[in-house]
C-alpha cells in the first residue's frame, strides 16, 4: 500500500513539475510578445521618416527662485547638497543642464549698494556666500545659468550692479544669459509692494506696454556687461502678439524666454479649462493646446537665429494646489507636455520649483549630517522623458488611432535606436499593436506606474523609485523591464489605465 501510494505520488510530483514548467511557459510567452496579436489591439505603425528639429542638448533644465538656492544646494559652498545635483543631473545625463535663477525673486532681489536705501519692492539680498554657494553649485553641475536681472526697481544702476556682481561671483563662462525683469506684462497691474496701510503699488503705471517695455530694455541694456540678454520672459501670449518686431530691435538677445502654465489656481472660474483639476490636467488643452501657444513665437525667434526656451513651466500657477500637483496624473502630463513641446521646436524647458510650491519637484532636508529628498510624482515623468528622447534624437510619426485617452510618441536616436511611449491618461486598459521600422529583435518595456492618478506616493519607473525619501538621489530596488519580441511584424504592448511605457529597441 506504501509502495503504491510512493509511486502515486512521483507520477502527481511528475505532472505538476510539466504543468509548473507549461504555466512557466505561457508566462513567459505572454511577457517576450509570442501570444499573438490580440484582436481588440489598437494596431498602430511607426514611420521611419523623422520630422523637426533633433532634441537640443540640455533639453530639459530647472527654473529656480533665488532664494531657494540655499535651501536646495546648502550654505557651504565646499559641501554642496549631493542629492540635489543628483537629481539635476537625472534630467540631463551627461549633458550640462541648464538652470534658470529667477521667477518672481527676479524683481525682488538686489545686490545691496552702499548709501542706497532699499527700494519698497525689494524682499531678498545677495550677498558673497549666496554667490561662492552658486559658483560651487555651477561648477559641480557643469551648468549654464540663466539669471534674473531686477527691471521692476525701474533703476538701472541697481541692475547694473545686481549683473556685474552675478557675472564676476558665479563666472562669466557659466552664464547663459541675463532675463531682464519677470513677466512685464503684469507690471502695471499687480502690486510690486504693499504700503504700511496695505495700498497696493505697481512697479509701473497701469497701461504700461510693449513700446513702454522696449523703451525700458534700451535703457537697461545700456547699463548692463556684455553678455547676451534674454527676453522677453513673458507669461502673457497676448501681451506681445507679434514676437518679430521686438526681436528685431533687440540686437543683443541672445535666448528668447516665455514662460507658461496650463492651469492657473487665481482668477479663474472653476468652468475655464484653465481651472485646476485632474480632469483639466488630462486634457489636450494642457498639453497640445500648451505647446501650440509657443508654434508662432518659435517659428519668429528660429527666423531670427535665436534659440526659444520656455524657461519658467509647471502644472498651476498662482498658488498651491496639491491635489493636482502632487499627483501621479501630474507625471502623466509632464512626459506628454515635453513631447508636445519638443514637438513644435521649443529648444528647451525649465521645469519652476521652489520651497512650499504645490508642483514642487522635491522636497529638500538637512538634518545636519545628511540631505535628503522627498521626490514627487512629477518628477518621474521628466526621467521617462529624458530616457524616451535623449540629445540628438528625433521624433517619428506614428500613424493609427490608439483609442481613449492615449497619447503616442516615438523617437529615433542617433545611433538608430527606436523608443516608442505611450501614456494612458485614461481609465480603460488597452492593447497596443506597434509596427517599428526595419526591426526584428527583441525589444524591453518599461513602465511608468502609479497606485491612481490621484497618488501622491507609490509611484515607480522601471519597478524602481526613490522611496518615500532618498539621501541619494538615485533610483534604488530591481530594475524591471518585460522583453517583448514581434508577432506577425508587431510588438504587443499591454498599456494599463493611468499609467505609461517605454518601448526601446536594441
Amino acid at each position: 500500500m506504501r509502495r503504491w501510494s510512493r509511486r502515486r505520488f512521483v507520477v502527481i510530483d511528475l505532472a505538476l513539475v510539466v504543468l509548473v514548467a507549461a504555466v512557466t511557459a505561457v508566462s513567459v510567452s505572454i511577457s517576450s510578445g509570442s501570444r499573438g496579436v490580440p484582436e481588440d489591439a489598437a494596431k498602430l505603425t511607426v514611420d521611419a521618416r523623422p520630422y523637426g528639429q533633433p532634441i537640443p542638448a540640455s533639453f530639459l533644465g530647472l527654473s529656480l527662485e533665488y532664494s531657494s538656492i540655499e535651501t536646495y544646494a546648502g550654505t557651504d559652498p565646499a559641501r554642496i547638497d549631493p542629492v540635489f545635483t543628483r537629481l539635476v543631473s537625472n534630467l540631463n545625463p551627461g549633458q550640462p543642464p541648464v538652470l534658470r535663477i529667477g521667477g518672481d525673486t527676479t524683481d525682488w532681489t538686489w545686490w545691496p549698494i552702499p548709501g542706497m536705501a532699499k527700494p519698497p519692492g525689494i524682499t531678498y539680498a545677495l550677498d558673497d556666500r549666496w554667490l561662492q554657494v552658486t559658483r560651487a553649485l555651477a561648477d559641480s553641475l557643469r551648468a549654464r545659468l540663466i539669471l534674473g536681472i531686477n527691471l521692476e526697481a525701474d533703476s538701472t544702476r541697481i541692475a547694473g550692479t545686481e549683473a556685474r556682481q552675478l557675472i564676476d561671483g558665479v563666472g562669466r563662462g557659466s552664464v547663459r544669459a541675463l532675463e531682464l525683469g519677470n513677466e512685464p506684462a503684469l507690471y502695471g497691474s499687480f502690486p510690486w509692494y504693499r504700503t504700511a496701510s496695505g495700498r497696493k503699488v505697481p512697479g509701473r503705471p497701469r497701461g504700461y506696454d510693449v513700446p513702454a517695455y522696449i523703451r525700458d530694455l534700451d535703457r537697461f541694456s545700456a547699463a548692463l556687461p556684455g553678455v547676451p540678454l534674454a527676453g522677453p520672459a513673458l507669461g502673457a501670449s497676448k501681451w506681445m502678439r507679434d514676437l518679430g518686431p521686438f526681436l528685431s530691435a533687440q540686437p543683443r538677445l541672445g535666448l528668447v524666454t516665455m514662460h507658461r502654465y496650463p492651469l492657473q489656481l487665481c482668477y479663474t472660474s472653476t468652468k475655464s479649462l484653465m481651472h485646476p483639476s485632474l480632469a483639466h490636467l488630462m486634457a489636450t488643452t494642457a498639453t497640445t493646446g500648451l505647446a501650440d501657444s509657443f508654434a508662432r513665437d518659435v517659428a519668429a525667434a528660429h527666423a531670427h537665429g535665436l534659440p526659444l526656451r520656455v524657461d519658467e513651466i509647471n502644472s498651476v500657477s498662482c498658488g498651491a494646489d496639491l491635489q493636482v500637483s502632487d499627483t501621479f496624473a501630474s507625471s502623466l502630463w509632464a512626459v506628454d507636455a515635453m513631447f508636445e513641446l519638443a514637438k513644435v521646436g521649443v529648444d528647451g524647458v525649465n521645469l519652476h520649483t521652489f520651497p512650499g510650491a504645490g508642483y514642487e519637484l522635491f522636497r529638500i532636508g538637512h538634518d545636519g549630517s545628511r540631505w535628503t529628498a522627498k521626490v514627487s510624482p512629477e518628477y518621474y515623468g521628466l526621467m521617462l522623458f529624458a530616457r524616451a528622447a535623449p540629445p540628438g534624437s528625433r521624433l517619428l510619426p506614428v500613424w493609427g488611432e490608439a483609442g481613449g485617452q492615449v497619447k503616442m510618441w516615438a523617437t529615433r536616436a542617433s545611433d538608430g535606436t527606436i523608443r516608442v511611449i505611450a501614456i494612458n491618461k485614461g481609465s480603460t486598459e488597452r492593447d497596443l499593436a506597434l509596427r517599428l521600422p526595419g526591426n526584428a529583435a527583441a525589444a524591453a518595456v518599461e513602465r511608468l506606474e502609479g497606485p491612481s492618478l490621484t497618488a501622491s506616493s507609490g509611484v515607480t519607473l522601471a519597478g524602481q523609485s526613490f522611496g518615500a525619501v532618498t539621501d541619494t538621489g538615485v533610483l534604488s530596488g530591481d530594475l524591471q523591464t518585460d522583453s517583448v519580441k514581434p508577432v506577425d511584424g508587431r510588438y504587443v504592448v499591454h498599456l494599463p489605465a493611468g499609467s505609461a511605457a517605454l518601448l526601446t529597441t536594441g
